[in-house]
Protein backbone atom coordinates (compact mmCIF):
# COMPACT_ATOMS: atom_id res chain seq x y z
CA UNK A 1 0.00 0.00 0.00
CA UNK A 2 1.49 3.69 -0.85
CA UNK A 3 1.22 6.36 1.79
CA UNK A 4 -1.57 7.75 -0.06
CA UNK A 5 -3.68 5.06 1.43
CA UNK A 6 -3.20 5.75 4.82
CA UNK A 7 -6.61 7.91 6.04
CA UNK A 8 -5.93 11.02 7.54
CA UNK A 9 -4.15 11.50 10.93
CA UNK A 10 -4.44 14.47 13.54
CA UNK A 11 -2.02 15.31 16.69
CA UNK A 12 -4.34 13.08 19.16
CA UNK A 13 -3.59 10.17 17.19
CA UNK A 14 -1.11 7.78 18.90
CA UNK A 15 2.53 8.54 17.64
CA UNK A 16 3.28 5.61 16.57
CA UNK A 17 0.58 5.98 13.79
CA UNK A 18 1.09 9.48 12.80
CA UNK A 19 2.65 9.03 9.66
CA UNK A 20 1.95 6.40 6.88
CA UNK A 21 5.10 4.24 7.13
CA UNK A 22 6.99 2.88 4.46
CA UNK A 23 8.51 -0.95 5.20
CA UNK A 24 11.57 0.88 6.32
CA UNK A 25 9.80 3.36 8.20
CA UNK A 26 7.61 0.66 10.12
CA UNK A 27 10.80 -0.96 11.52
CA UNK A 28 12.03 2.09 12.50
CA UNK A 29 8.55 3.18 14.45
CA UNK A 30 8.04 0.18 16.00
CA UNK A 31 11.58 -0.26 17.08
CA UNK A 32 11.97 -4.06 16.60
CA UNK A 33 8.67 -5.35 17.40
CA UNK A 34 8.20 -8.63 15.90
CA UNK A 35 6.08 -7.69 12.90
CA UNK A 36 5.02 -10.78 11.51
CA UNK A 37 1.22 -9.40 11.53
CA UNK A 38 2.00 -6.37 9.68
CA UNK A 39 5.29 -7.84 7.48
CA UNK A 40 5.56 -11.70 7.60
CA UNK A 41 9.10 -11.24 9.35
CA UNK A 42 10.03 -12.90 13.01
CA UNK A 43 13.05 -13.75 14.77
CA UNK A 44 12.75 -15.23 17.97
CA UNK A 45 14.75 -15.53 20.71
CA UNK A 46 16.09 -18.31 22.86
CA UNK A 47 12.44 -19.00 24.89
CA UNK A 48 11.91 -17.24 28.06
CA UNK A 49 14.35 -14.62 27.87
CA UNK A 50 12.52 -11.06 28.86
CA UNK A 51 13.75 -8.24 26.63
CA UNK A 52 16.42 -6.11 26.50
CA UNK A 53 14.06 -3.79 24.76
CA UNK A 54 10.72 -3.70 25.11
CA UNK A 55 8.07 -3.17 22.56
CA UNK A 56 5.17 -0.38 23.23
CA UNK A 57 2.32 -0.94 22.80
CA UNK A 58 3.17 -5.17 22.64
CA UNK A 59 0.48 -6.98 24.80
CA UNK A 60 -2.09 -8.00 22.65
CA UNK A 61 -1.77 -5.76 20.19
CA UNK A 62 1.60 -4.17 18.63
CA UNK A 63 1.43 -1.04 16.27
CA UNK A 64 0.94 -3.45 13.03
CA UNK A 65 -1.84 -4.62 14.12
CA UNK A 66 -3.57 -0.93 15.01
CA UNK A 67 -1.80 0.51 12.12
CA UNK A 68 -4.01 -2.03 9.56
CA UNK A 69 -6.71 -1.70 11.36
CA UNK A 70 -7.01 2.05 11.01
CA UNK A 71 -5.77 1.50 6.99
CA UNK A 72 -8.67 -1.25 6.39
CA UNK A 73 -11.69 0.35 8.24
CA UNK A 74 -10.75 3.84 6.68
CA UNK A 75 -10.87 1.92 3.34
CA UNK A 76 -13.98 0.01 3.64
CA UNK A 77 -12.76 -3.61 3.54
CA UNK A 78 -13.41 -6.84 5.37
CA UNK A 79 -13.58 -8.35 7.31
CA UNK A 80 -12.41 -5.60 9.15
CA UNK A 81 -15.09 -3.09 8.57
CA UNK A 82 -17.33 -5.76 9.37
CA UNK A 83 -15.82 -6.03 12.51
CA UNK A 84 -15.63 -2.32 12.87
CA UNK A 85 -19.26 -2.14 12.94
CA UNK A 86 -19.72 -4.39 15.08
CA UNK A 87 -17.64 -2.61 17.71
CA UNK A 88 -19.06 0.83 17.30
CA UNK A 89 -22.45 -1.21 17.24
CA UNK A 90 -21.53 -2.49 21.25
CA UNK A 91 -22.77 -0.76 24.52
CA UNK A 92 -19.42 -0.50 25.93
CA UNK A 93 -17.50 1.35 23.13
CA UNK A 94 -19.60 4.69 23.47
CA UNK A 95 -17.27 7.30 25.15
CA UNK A 96 -20.07 8.00 27.53
CA UNK A 97 -19.62 5.52 29.25
CA UNK A 98 -19.37 6.27 33.18
CA UNK A 99 -16.38 4.02 35.42
CA UNK A 100 -18.36 2.40 38.82
CA UNK A 101 -14.77 1.61 40.50
CA UNK A 102 -15.05 -0.35 44.05
CA UNK A 103 -12.69 -0.06 46.48
CA UNK A 104 -12.84 -3.86 47.23
CA UNK A 105 -13.52 -6.57 44.57
CA UNK A 106 -15.69 -9.55 45.29
CA UNK A 107 -15.98 -12.71 43.34
CA UNK A 108 -16.78 -16.16 44.41
CA UNK A 109 -17.59 -16.50 48.56
CA UNK A 110 -20.83 -15.19 50.51
CA UNK A 111 -20.03 -11.68 49.60
CA UNK A 112 -22.40 -9.58 47.32
CA UNK A 113 -20.87 -10.33 44.00
CA UNK A 114 -19.70 -6.90 42.34
CA UNK A 115 -16.99 -8.31 39.92
CA UNK A 116 -19.51 -7.93 37.41
CA UNK A 117 -18.80 -4.32 37.68
CA UNK A 118 -15.14 -4.52 36.86
CA UNK A 119 -16.19 -6.92 33.68
CA UNK A 120 -17.86 -4.64 32.42
CA UNK A 121 -15.60 -1.33 33.05
CA UNK A 122 -12.31 -3.33 30.99
CA UNK A 123 -14.83 -4.16 28.41
CA UNK A 124 -15.65 -0.41 28.17
CA UNK A 125 -12.31 0.93 28.12
CA UNK A 126 -10.65 -1.55 25.42
CA UNK A 127 -13.53 -0.95 23.11
CA UNK A 128 -12.69 2.63 23.64
CA UNK A 129 -9.52 2.28 23.43
CA UNK A 130 -9.62 0.39 19.98
CA UNK A 131 -12.07 3.73 18.79
CA UNK A 132 -9.36 6.23 19.36
CA UNK A 133 -6.31 3.75 18.35
CA UNK A 134 -8.41 3.53 14.55
CA UNK A 135 -10.22 6.75 14.35
CA UNK A 136 -7.87 9.42 16.61
CA UNK A 137 -11.29 10.71 18.60
CA UNK A 138 -9.69 11.76 21.81
CA UNK A 139 -13.36 11.35 23.16
CA UNK A 140 -12.90 7.74 23.46
CA UNK A 141 -9.52 8.14 24.79
CA UNK A 142 -10.66 10.33 27.54
CA UNK A 143 -12.99 7.71 28.10
CA UNK A 144 -11.11 4.67 28.79
CA UNK A 145 -8.48 6.69 30.48
CA UNK A 146 -10.76 8.13 32.95
CA UNK A 147 -12.17 4.21 33.27
CA UNK A 148 -8.56 3.24 34.54
CA UNK A 149 -7.63 6.31 35.99
CA UNK A 150 -10.87 5.78 38.41
CA UNK A 151 -10.15 1.91 39.12
CA UNK A 152 -6.56 2.99 39.18
CA UNK A 153 -7.28 5.56 42.40
CA UNK A 154 -9.79 3.36 43.83
CA UNK A 155 -9.35 0.10 43.96
CA UNK A 156 -7.46 -1.54 47.01
CA UNK A 157 -8.46 -5.35 46.72
CA UNK A 158 -9.46 -8.01 45.68
CA UNK A 159 -11.42 -10.87 48.29
CA UNK A 160 -14.00 -13.50 47.82
CA UNK A 161 -12.82 -17.57 48.19
CA UNK A 162 -10.98 -19.45 45.49
CA UNK A 163 -12.51 -17.25 42.75
CA UNK A 164 -10.65 -14.77 43.42
CA UNK A 165 -7.92 -16.13 41.66
CA UNK A 166 -9.93 -16.70 38.77
CA UNK A 167 -10.66 -12.55 39.20
CA UNK A 168 -7.19 -11.84 39.91
CA UNK A 169 -5.94 -13.66 36.59
CA UNK A 170 -8.98 -13.01 33.87
CA UNK A 171 -9.59 -9.07 34.68
CA UNK A 172 -5.74 -8.99 35.25
CA UNK A 173 -4.64 -9.63 31.64
CA UNK A 174 -7.20 -7.76 30.31
CA UNK A 175 -6.82 -4.26 32.20
CA UNK A 176 -3.11 -4.68 31.88
CA UNK A 177 -3.57 -4.72 28.43
CA UNK A 178 -5.95 -1.76 28.67
CA UNK A 179 -2.98 0.45 30.21
CA UNK A 180 -0.44 -1.22 27.36
CA UNK A 181 -2.46 0.84 24.94
CA UNK A 182 -3.18 3.79 27.00
CA UNK A 183 0.74 4.19 28.06
CA UNK A 184 0.96 7.20 25.77
CA UNK A 185 -1.95 9.12 26.10
CA UNK A 186 -1.81 12.40 28.09
CA UNK A 187 -4.80 12.05 30.08
CA UNK A 188 -3.62 8.12 31.52
CA UNK A 189 -1.94 7.65 34.93
CA UNK A 190 0.16 5.50 33.95
CA UNK A 191 2.26 5.22 37.10
CA UNK A 192 -0.73 5.00 38.72
CA UNK A 193 -2.08 1.84 36.93
CA UNK A 194 1.02 0.13 37.07
CA UNK A 195 0.85 0.55 41.03
CA UNK A 196 -2.44 -1.29 41.02
CA UNK A 197 -1.33 -3.78 38.69
CA UNK A 198 1.88 -4.58 40.70
CA UNK A 199 -0.06 -4.36 44.33
CA UNK A 200 -3.71 -5.78 43.85
CA UNK A 201 -3.56 -8.24 41.07
CA UNK A 202 0.32 -9.63 40.90
CA UNK A 203 0.32 -10.83 44.63
CA UNK A 204 -2.63 -13.29 43.67
CA UNK A 205 -1.23 -14.37 40.44
CA UNK A 206 1.83 -15.12 42.09
CA UNK A 207 0.77 -16.04 44.57
CA UNK A 208 -1.79 -18.68 43.11
CA UNK A 209 0.60 -19.96 40.76
CA UNK A 210 3.19 -20.35 43.60
CA UNK A 211 0.95 -22.89 46.21
CA UNK A 212 -2.69 -23.41 44.29
CA UNK A 213 -4.03 -22.59 47.35
CA UNK A 214 -2.78 -25.43 49.01
CA UNK A 215 -4.08 -28.22 47.05
CA UNK A 216 -2.88 -30.31 45.27
CA UNK A 217 -0.89 -29.25 42.36
CA UNK A 218 -3.36 -31.20 39.76
CA UNK A 219 -6.52 -29.66 41.63
CA UNK A 220 -7.08 -26.95 39.62
CA UNK A 221 -8.00 -26.90 35.33
CA UNK A 222 -5.75 -25.63 33.23
CA UNK A 223 -7.79 -22.45 32.54
CA UNK A 224 -6.64 -21.03 36.43
CA UNK A 225 -3.12 -21.64 35.86
CA UNK A 226 -3.28 -19.94 32.19
CA UNK A 227 -5.45 -16.95 33.12
CA UNK A 228 -2.85 -15.82 36.34
CA UNK A 229 0.08 -16.41 33.80
CA UNK A 230 -1.42 -14.11 31.39
CA UNK A 231 -2.22 -11.54 33.75
CA UNK A 232 1.84 -11.83 35.02
CA UNK A 233 2.98 -11.54 31.69
CA UNK A 234 0.63 -8.53 31.07
CA UNK A 235 1.64 -7.13 34.33
CA UNK A 236 5.18 -7.55 32.98
CA UNK A 237 4.98 -5.85 29.57
CA UNK A 238 2.99 -2.82 31.17
CA UNK A 239 5.91 -1.99 33.53
CA UNK A 240 8.99 -3.35 32.02
CA UNK A 241 9.46 -6.06 34.45
CA UNK A 242 11.70 -9.12 32.89
CA UNK A 243 11.70 -11.07 36.37
CA UNK A 244 7.93 -11.10 35.92
CA UNK A 245 8.08 -11.95 32.15
CA UNK A 246 10.41 -14.66 32.86
CA UNK A 247 8.12 -16.54 35.43
CA UNK A 248 5.21 -16.33 33.46
CA UNK A 249 6.65 -17.81 30.36
CA UNK A 250 8.72 -20.64 32.27
CA UNK A 251 5.76 -21.77 33.83
CA UNK A 252 3.65 -22.25 30.85
CA UNK A 253 6.93 -24.13 29.19
CA UNK A 254 7.46 -26.35 32.22
CA UNK A 255 5.29 -25.14 35.13
CA UNK A 256 4.38 -27.88 37.81
CA UNK A 257 0.60 -27.32 37.31
CA UNK A 258 -1.76 -27.86 34.45
CA UNK A 259 -1.35 -24.33 32.95
CA UNK A 260 2.09 -25.27 31.58
CA UNK A 261 1.67 -26.56 28.18
CA UNK A 262 2.60 -30.29 28.47
CA UNK A 263 -0.02 -30.64 31.49
CA UNK A 264 -2.50 -28.86 29.93
CA UNK A 265 -2.39 -31.19 26.10
CA UNK A 266 -1.38 -34.56 27.95
CA UNK A 267 -1.73 -36.57 24.91
CA UNK A 268 -0.62 -36.29 21.00
CA UNK A 269 -2.42 -38.22 18.24
CA UNK A 270 -2.71 -37.86 14.30
CA UNK A 271 -6.30 -37.87 13.25
CA UNK A 272 -7.52 -40.20 9.60
CA UNK A 273 -6.56 -37.34 7.84
CA UNK A 274 -3.29 -36.56 9.07
CA UNK A 275 -3.78 -33.65 10.76
CA UNK A 276 -1.71 -33.63 14.63
CA UNK A 277 -4.11 -33.01 17.26
CA UNK A 278 -3.63 -32.88 20.93
CA UNK A 279 -6.17 -33.72 23.71
CA UNK A 280 -6.84 -30.87 25.74
CA UNK A 281 -6.72 -30.90 30.16
CA UNK A 282 -10.45 -29.87 30.14
CA UNK A 283 -11.91 -31.98 27.46
CA UNK A 284 -13.48 -34.52 30.05
CA UNK A 285 -14.97 -31.90 31.46
CA UNK A 286 -17.09 -29.20 29.17
CA UNK A 287 -16.53 -27.81 25.99
CA UNK A 288 -17.25 -24.01 27.46
CA UNK A 289 -14.10 -24.24 29.61
CA UNK A 290 -12.42 -25.68 26.99
CA UNK A 291 -13.04 -23.19 24.78
CA UNK A 292 -11.78 -20.90 27.20
CA UNK A 293 -9.02 -22.42 27.56
CA UNK A 294 -8.24 -21.84 23.92
CA UNK A 295 -8.32 -17.86 24.65
CA UNK A 296 -6.79 -17.82 27.53
CA UNK A 297 -3.41 -19.95 26.02
CA UNK A 298 -4.17 -17.76 22.82
CA UNK A 299 -3.27 -14.38 24.52
CA UNK A 300 -0.39 -16.23 26.54
CA UNK A 301 1.09 -16.33 23.06
CA UNK A 302 -0.11 -13.53 21.21
CA UNK A 303 1.84 -11.38 24.14
CA UNK A 304 4.93 -13.06 24.15
CA UNK A 305 5.22 -13.30 20.85
CA UNK A 306 4.92 -9.25 20.78
CA UNK A 307 7.88 -9.44 22.77
CA UNK A 308 9.77 -11.63 20.48
CA UNK A 309 9.08 -15.19 22.21
CA UNK A 310 7.28 -17.74 20.01
CA UNK A 311 5.47 -19.96 22.43
CA UNK A 312 2.48 -20.57 19.50
CA UNK A 313 5.48 -22.34 17.81
CA UNK A 314 6.53 -24.42 21.81
CA UNK A 315 7.47 -27.33 21.92
CA UNK A 316 6.82 -28.73 18.02
CA UNK A 317 3.75 -25.84 18.24
CA UNK A 318 1.65 -28.09 20.97
CA UNK A 319 -1.20 -25.32 21.63
CA UNK A 320 -1.28 -25.29 17.64
CA UNK A 321 -2.37 -29.54 17.99
CA UNK A 322 -4.56 -28.48 20.63
CA UNK A 323 -6.83 -25.87 19.16
CA UNK A 324 -7.00 -27.85 15.86
CA UNK A 325 -8.52 -30.79 18.40
CA UNK A 326 -10.59 -28.53 20.16
CA UNK A 327 -12.01 -26.98 17.08
CA UNK A 328 -12.30 -30.59 15.36
CA UNK A 329 -14.64 -31.42 18.22
CA UNK A 330 -16.68 -28.54 18.07
CA UNK A 331 -17.43 -28.15 14.95
CA UNK A 332 -19.56 -31.33 14.86
CA UNK A 333 -16.06 -33.90 13.87
CA UNK A 334 -15.05 -37.09 16.13
CA UNK A 335 -11.52 -37.15 18.16
CA UNK A 336 -9.87 -39.42 19.81
CA UNK A 337 -9.53 -39.17 23.44
CA UNK A 338 -7.60 -41.06 25.96
CA UNK A 339 -8.75 -41.57 30.01
CA UNK A 340 -7.76 -38.45 31.91
CA UNK A 341 -6.76 -39.17 35.59
CA UNK A 342 -5.65 -36.55 37.94
CA UNK A 343 -5.40 -35.81 42.15
CA UNK A 344 -7.74 -33.27 43.78
CA UNK A 345 -8.25 -31.53 47.09
CA UNK A 346 -5.42 -31.23 49.80
CA UNK A 347 -4.98 -35.17 49.67
CA UNK A 348 -4.30 -35.86 46.03
CA UNK A 349 -8.18 -37.90 45.79
CA UNK A 350 -7.62 -40.07 42.63
CA UNK A 351 -10.59 -38.63 39.50
CA UNK A 352 -10.75 -39.80 36.49
CA UNK A 353 -12.46 -39.13 32.71
CA UNK A 354 -13.11 -41.71 30.31
CA UNK A 355 -14.86 -39.89 27.75
CA UNK A 356 -14.31 -36.51 26.20
CA UNK A 357 -17.55 -33.83 27.54
CA UNK A 358 -20.21 -33.17 25.19
CA UNK A 359 -21.39 -30.11 27.47
CA UNK A 360 -21.71 -27.03 25.53
CA UNK A 361 -20.26 -28.65 22.67
CA UNK A 362 -19.97 -25.78 19.41
CA UNK A 363 -20.27 -22.73 22.14
CA UNK A 364 -19.35 -19.41 20.39
CA UNK A 365 -16.30 -17.40 22.15
CA UNK A 366 -14.80 -15.00 20.41
CA UNK A 367 -10.83 -16.76 20.52
CA UNK A 368 -10.50 -18.70 17.07
CA UNK A 369 -9.58 -15.37 14.55
CA UNK A 370 -6.47 -14.66 16.60
CA UNK A 371 -5.03 -18.32 16.29
CA UNK A 372 -6.52 -18.64 12.73
CA UNK A 373 -4.26 -15.78 11.63
CA UNK A 374 -1.36 -16.44 13.29
CA UNK A 375 -0.72 -19.76 12.75
CA UNK A 376 -2.46 -20.08 8.77
CA UNK A 377 -0.95 -16.53 8.07
CA UNK A 378 2.15 -16.30 9.63
CA UNK A 379 3.22 -19.65 10.57
CA UNK A 380 1.54 -21.15 7.11
CA UNK A 381 -0.22 -24.14 8.42
CA UNK A 382 -3.27 -25.78 7.48
CA UNK A 383 -5.16 -25.39 10.12
CA UNK A 384 -8.98 -26.46 8.59
CA UNK A 385 -10.54 -26.65 11.75
CA UNK A 386 -10.06 -23.97 13.63
CA UNK A 387 -10.29 -21.76 9.98
CA UNK A 388 -13.88 -24.12 10.05
CA UNK A 389 -14.29 -23.34 13.98
CA UNK A 390 -13.97 -19.22 12.85
CA UNK A 391 -15.41 -18.49 10.15
CA UNK A 392 -18.01 -21.24 9.50
CA UNK A 393 -19.39 -21.39 13.39
CA UNK A 394 -18.01 -18.19 15.16
CA UNK A 395 -17.73 -15.60 12.15
CA UNK A 396 -17.32 -12.09 12.82
CA UNK A 397 -16.36 -11.59 16.10
CA UNK A 398 -17.97 -9.36 19.03
CA UNK A 399 -16.70 -7.94 22.17
CA UNK A 400 -18.40 -7.10 25.78
CA UNK A 401 -21.48 -8.29 26.04
CA UNK A 402 -22.23 -9.68 22.58
CA UNK A 403 -22.39 -13.14 24.31
CA UNK A 404 -24.31 -12.86 27.41
CA UNK A 405 -24.26 -10.72 30.16
CA UNK A 406 -22.16 -13.94 32.43
CA UNK A 407 -18.65 -13.50 32.90
CA UNK A 408 -18.20 -16.40 30.38
CA UNK A 409 -19.04 -13.53 27.92
CA UNK A 410 -16.62 -11.35 28.73
CA UNK A 411 -13.73 -14.36 29.36
CA UNK A 412 -11.82 -12.65 25.83
CA UNK A 413 -11.95 -9.34 24.34
CA UNK A 414 -13.04 -10.51 20.46
CA UNK A 415 -12.78 -8.18 17.66
CA UNK A 416 -10.92 -10.66 16.23
CA UNK A 417 -11.15 -9.98 12.82
CA UNK A 418 -10.56 -6.09 13.16
CA UNK A 419 -6.87 -6.39 15.01
CA UNK A 420 -5.75 -9.63 13.52
CA UNK A 421 -6.88 -10.57 10.25
CA UNK A 422 -4.08 -10.01 7.36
Amino acid sequence: MSRNDLPPTTPTTPSFLRTGLSRRGMLRAVGGLTLAGALGAFTARSAGAAPTVWNHPGGIHHPGDINRAKVKVAAGLDPWYSDWQVLVANAHSASTWTANPQAIVYRGGSYTQNYPILYNDIAAAYQNALRWLITGDTAHADCAAAICNAWSSTLTELNGNSDACLAAGIYGWQFANVGELLRDYDGFDLAAFQQMMLNVFYPWNHGFLRDHNFTCITHYWANWDLCNIASILAIAILCEDGDKFDEAVTYFQSGAGNGAIENAVPFLYTDDDGYALGQWQESGRDQGHTIMGMGQAGVICEMAYNQGVDLYGYDDSRFFKAAQYVAKYNTGLDVPYTTYSWGSGTNCAYNEQTVISDASRGQIRPVWAMLHYHYNRIKHLDDKYIWSMSNDFVGIEGGGGDYGTTSGGFDQFGFGQLMYAK
